[in-house]
């Protein structure tokens, strides 16, 4: 743990100077928690009848809907990241729209159209990011252009269309697919779009046993049925008790730390930390100020899945690769080196405890 940090108060919504973390947190709301603990574990059983292993990602995929983020899932064809994000639509009841993503995909091809109708007036067709989940299939097959296009909707929940401003649904999720970057036909995303992104989740292939299982499932006549766990008002409910979990100075100090930990710096050598000269040396970009909102966002929902009712340091940890992944470039030491995003990630946070 870092040192000269004690849990003093909460990080925001304080009641007061002298009154504990924990007060402003009353009785039913630690009752929701209770609650979301059980809701969470049966929407996971109910993801699990179609999804076999991947376990790590579902979770991530959890966090990312309760904390209220928008999500990235990378990894090769063929690894179920479509498949998850629509079992997941399905088990939650929300209205769900896929886009998938060419090179000749239009802005007007996801956020709509005006259109002459039959009266000779204009009249705005909704477009497909009109849904409480929108799965962006293969973003980075599109240009910049269209990419573009999702950053409104992303950011500020509406659509703006000849000037007029559209709101988009409540709860409203991006989860979009990439394949990596490597691959031919892929254009990477803009910074600024990345870091719309709450989480990075990296998909690995499946264990043998694991394959043997979805082969065995997938080429037999069964079909398994979704049943819906949560609606639009519990996932909203949750969401705002999650919002509202108290979180002690230290927690705060050391997310924005951590974040901080990844920005190179310039100056004079003698006044750089360890971490500092980390990032200095191996990256040319750090993470901004809406990495540190993610990694206690996060932590605050990682606690709660855990049935806590306030997260620690650990529960930072836990999200922290997964948000900062994205948000760091690395220079071209660490390529020529071949020291990858995550190794730099591990060793600051091995420097942090």
């Amino acid at each position: 743990m870092l040192a000269g940090l004690k849990p003093v108060r909460q990080c925001g919504n304080t009641p007061s100077a002298d009154r504990g973390y924990n007060d402003s947190f009353s009785m039913s709301d630690k009752e929701l928690i209770d609650n979301f603990v059980q809701q969470y574990h049966a929407l996971k059983s109910e993801m699990g009848k179609v999804i076999v292993g991947q376990d790590k990602a579902v979770d991530s995929l959890l966090l990312s809907i309760f904390t209220g983020g928008h999500c990235l899932l990378v990894g090769v064809p063929g690894l179920a990241k479509t498949l998850m994000v629509n079992t997941l639509a399905k088990s939650l009841g929300l209205s769900f729209n896929r886009i998938q993503f060419t090179p000749d995909l239009m802005p007007s091809d996801i956020t709509g159209s005006e259109i002459l109708d039959e009266n000779r007036r204009f009249q705005f067709v909704k477009g497909p990011v009109f849904a409480n989940i929108v799965l962006a299939d293969e973003i980075n097959r599109t240009p910049p252009k269209t990419q573009a296009a999702l950053l409104e909707a992303m950011q500020e929940k509406s659509v703006t269309v000849s000037g007029k401003s559209y709101p988009l649904a409540a709860p409203f999720f991006v989860l979009a697919t990439q394949n990596p970057i490597e691959q031919e036909g892929t254009y990477p995303l803009p910074e600024a779009q990345l870091d719309r992104f709450m989480l990075n989740i990296r998909m690995d292939y499946p264990s043998f046993q694991e394959e043997v299982d979805i082969v065995k499932g997938t080429t037999a006549s069964h079909n398994p049925q979704v049943d819906i766990i949560l609606s639009s008002e519990d996932i909203l409910r949750y969401q705002d008790v999650i919002r509202r979990l108290p979180v002690p100075d230290n927690v705060c100090q050391y997310a924005v730390r951590l974040a901080s930990s990844t920005r190179p710096v310039s100056g004079n050598p003698s006044v750089q930390t360890a971490a500092s000269s980390l990032a200095t040396k191996y990256l040319s970009w750090g993470a901004g100020p809406r990495a540190s909102q993610y990694l206690v966002m996060g932590a605050k929902t990682h606690a709660a899945m855990k049935g806590k009712y306030s997260p620690d340091i650990e529960d930072v940890q836990a999200v922290a690769t997964e948000v900062l992944r994205h948000r760091i470039v690395r220079n071209y030491y660490a390529e020529a080196e071949g020291v990858s995003t995550e190794e730099i990630i591990g060793q600051l946070l091995s420097m942090s405890e």
